[in-house]
């Protein structure tokens, strides 16, 4: 049994719609009222600016940054895109009061609305400074501000890098400070310090220093400085972005912060290796004042004269006591003098027995050489001498030609030897002893009668000188 809904009214409940007399707003899709509403909150709120807490920060991995702002009592949603989100000038995080501007829309998939950023702020200094305490509690988390990865300054750089506004008073106090006290070469890399694209600037110019190799055409610098003049929170937040203290704290070459007055503090003061109060004072920290250091190496020099000057004295004082217990020259060169008399005495005797020695064989030798012995060697050797000379005469062609021979040669001057020979070099040369006689022998001619040839009387041979006798003359 059912029991039937009650109703209020008279008008009896219907199951299938009907249209109603006189009713000209018909039923709409639910895509309709998702539209018409989304066209009268758009119209509505086209530019709206929303103050906030940020909650539920997350950046997707397509660049888009979602969140929600929220207060005590209420929360919406909101979307900032890609292009927007790149530009935003610090990284927002949960807890941070912000002041967005945008426009209110609708999303129809989960019938939700939400705020369209275009610009987020930090919502006053009290917000600013409570993001600067999560970044800087992040990132010395990761241990960016540890002191035991500090480096210690140079001494005595040869070349500092500075990176800074190349038009403000900061890198005029920086140079007129360090010409002051230490000339040093400096190199200025120009960056903006403040506004949108200044955190990117310092960060490039820290790794463009740290990335240049030692002995390059741009030297690579011994010190870093990071400086700029004071100024508010907000002027100075380029150098609290994250991108600035990891550049600082990773460069290996060692780093001034100068940011600001003595009161100022970024993050940048943390990640450098030494925070100096202002520009002037990180000029006077990184060189020594080169008047104290000629001073000091004065004194050092005036102290070590002196060193050696007390040395050399001591020296002499400990030389003289020491000579007073020596022995006389005297008593230490007479055992000397006495061996050197003894020697020259020991040689003289020697010598003496030498010459007697050397004079006896003298006489002994000169006695065997007799004057007969010595002209019978000469006469020897000169009869040798005047053989050889008539073995050389009678060998002499020239002499042949003084006797009536002559020499026949051809036209090139070559000896003929035969009468074939002759015949057949047509032209000849007869060599006499007074000169030459060319001729020329006739062809097919016969040879004309000559004298028959007697042969010369042979001469009789010389007995040869009789050899001397064995004795004295075997010496020569």
């Amino acid at each position: 049994m059912s029991v039937p809904f009650p109703s209020d009214d008279a008008t009896e409940a219907r199951l299938l719609a009907e249209a109603t007399a006189g009713d000209n707003a018909p039923a709409l899709s639910v895509t309709q009222l998702s539209a018409a509403i989304k066209r009268t909150v758009e119209d509505g709120f086209a530019r709206v600016r929303v103050r906030g807490e940020l909650s539920g920060a997350k950046r997707a991995a397509s660049g888009h940054f979602y969140a929600a702002l929220k207060d005590d009592n209420a929360l919406i949603d909101m979307v900032m895109w890609k292009g927007q989100a790149a530009r935003l000038a610090f990284r927002p995080e949960d807890g941070i009061e912000v002041i967005a501007t945008g426009k209110l829309t609708t999303y129809p998939g989960r019938s939700k609305y939400q705020l369209v950023v275009e610009s987020l702020e930090v919502a006053g200094e009290g917000a600013l400074m409570l993001l600067f305490e999560k970044l800087k509690a992040r990132l010395g988390a990761e241990g960016l501000f540890d002191r035991e990865g500090k480096q210690p300054l140079p001494y005595l750089p040869r070349v500092i890098g500075v990176v800074t506004s190349p038009t403000g008073a900061v890198i005029r106090d920086i140079l007129h400070r360090l010409a002051d006290r230490c000339p040093t070469r400096v190199i200025v890399w120009p960056v903006l310090v403040q506004g949108e694209g200044a955190a990117a600037q310092v960060a490039n110019a820290v790794r463009g220093f740290d990335a240049l190799a030692p002995g390059g055409p741009v030297p690579r610098p011994d010190l870093v400085i990071v400086a700029r003049g004071g100024g508010s929170i907000e002027d100075l937040w380029a150098f609290n972005e994250e991108i600035v203290v990891r550049a600082i704290a990773d460069c290996r070459i060692p780093t001034i912060s100068a940011v600001g007055h003595e009161t100022d503090v970024t993050l940048a003061d943390y990640a450098a290796d030494v925070r100096a109060p202002t520009p002037t004072a990180a000029a006077e920290m990184a060189v020594p004042v080169r008047a104290e250091l000629i001073a000091q190496l004065a004194t050092w020099r005036s102290r070590m004269t002196g060193a050696a000057t007390r040395h050399r004295a001591l020296a002499g004082e400990r030389l003289t006591a020491l000579a007073r217990h020596l022995p006389k020259r005297e008593a230490l060169y007479a055992p000397q003098r006495q061996r050197l008399d003894d020697a020259a005495d020991r040689l003289d005797r020697s010598q003496r027995h030498r010459l007697a020695i050397a004079g006896e064989r003298l006489v002994t030798r000169g006695a065997a050489l007799r004057p007969a012995l010595l002209a019978r060697a000469w006469d020897r050797d000169r009869a040798k001498l005047a053989g050889l000379a008539r073995l050389l005469t009678s060998l002499d062609p020239r002499a042949l030609l003084a006797r009536g021979y002559a020499m026949v040669r051809d036209a090139d001057g070559a000896i003929v030897p035969s009468a074939a020979r002759a015949r057949g070099a047509g032209h000849l040369r007869l060599a006499f002893a007074d000169g030459e006689v060319p001729v020329t022998v006739a062809d097919g001619g016969a040879p004309p009668p000559s004298a028959p040839y007697a042969a010369p009387t042979p001469k009789p041979a010389r007995k040869p000188p009789a050899a001397p006798g064995r004795g004295q003359g075997e010496l020569f």
